[in-house]
């Protein structure tokens, strides 16, 4: 990978033929949005944007034949990246996903109604086959509401989808921008990563109490969920060079989240949920994001 990031800083005609051919591959956006975030989080704006047009032009096509996740997911690494680049803050990158989250669910709603509706009512058809008792016990009304959930949840988790792989690519692209410029540096920066509290009991609140403002809002459940996912993986990444563990804890967690997603994934919330109380890593003195990844700080 670190070819490939070396590749892309080359030239602009050479960052230019890997976002475009990326971004045309099916489900390859993600790299794309890696490609430019890095040149985005290096160059900065002005000079990302010839390489972001020809991102999106592929994306656009995509998007013309009823498929937006592309061009979505290539504005919002982009803007995550823009926001990385200006603040050096995670935090605030992190709690940005979760307005792109709620936006791309807002389109994802629109282009894919009918498939999702139509996906419901299978759903809606099969749910008291498979699970009787369960329906037994609701009433017709509690029913009714159960059902029409079904649309918002699959939107929600679309939403929540994207939003994971926007992330990812800033990540991917800030671990290149590091290799090359500052080795060590992307390391010591996530490792750092910490939510204060008054922070996170409010995504805490929108993942337990949203549903209950209103069935369209039950979508902030998994989009809240996102920051406390990647803040619980940096409690890890911290403790493990902490303690100097080794990679073998790193790779049982990532193993975990392939294998036992259920467990995993709220295991990781509680954690970042408990560091932000009681801070296990020792950083409430320290400025969370110092020693940033670019080599320019």
């Amino acid at each position: 990978m670190r070819k490939l990031a070396e590749y892309i800083m080359r030239g602009r005609m050479q960052a230019i033929s890997v976002v475009a051919i990326a971004s045309a591959i099916p489900m390859m956006f993600w790299l794309s949005a890696a490609a430019v975030s890095l040149v985005l989080l290096r160059r900065g704006l002005n000079d990302a944007l010839g390489v972001i047009v020809w991102a999106l032009l592929p994306a656009l096509v995509w998007a013309y034949f009823d498929d937006p996740r592309p061009l979505l997911g290539l504005l919002g690494a982009s803007a995550l990246a823009y926001i990385l680049r200006a603040t050096a803050s995670w935090t605030k990158a992190l709690l940005a996903s979760v307005v792109l989250g709620v936006l791309f669910a807002g389109v994802l709603g629109v282009v894919f109604a009918e498939p999702l509706t139509a996906l419901a009512a299978e759903l809606n058809t099969v749910m008291p086959k498979v699970l009787p008792e369960l329906y037994a016990q609701l009433s017709s009304e509690q029913q009714l509401q159960l059902q029409s959930l079904i649309v918002p949840v699959l939107t929600g988790l679309m939403a929540t989808v994207l939003q994971v792989l926007s992330v990812l690519s800033v990540i991917i692209a800030r671990y290149w921008q590091a290799a090359l410029y500052n080795p060590g540096g992307f390391a010591q920066e996530f490792q750092r990563l910490r939510l204060p509290a008054v922070i996170v009991f409010p995504l805490v609140f929108g993942m337990l109490f949203a549903p209950g403002l209103g069935i369209q809002a039950v979508i902030l459940t998994p989009l809240c969920s996102v920051p406390l996912l990647f803040t619980g993986l940096a409690v890890v990444h911290g403790l493990v060079a902490k303690h100097r563990s080794g990679n073998f804890w790193l790779i049982g967690v990532y193993v975990g989240m392939v294998l036992f997603t259920q467990v995993m994934y709220p295991f990781l919330m509680v954690a970042a949920v408990i560091d932000s109380v009681f801070d296990f890593r020792g950083l409430r003195s320290q400025k969370n994001d110092s020693d940033a990844a670019n080599g320019e700080r």
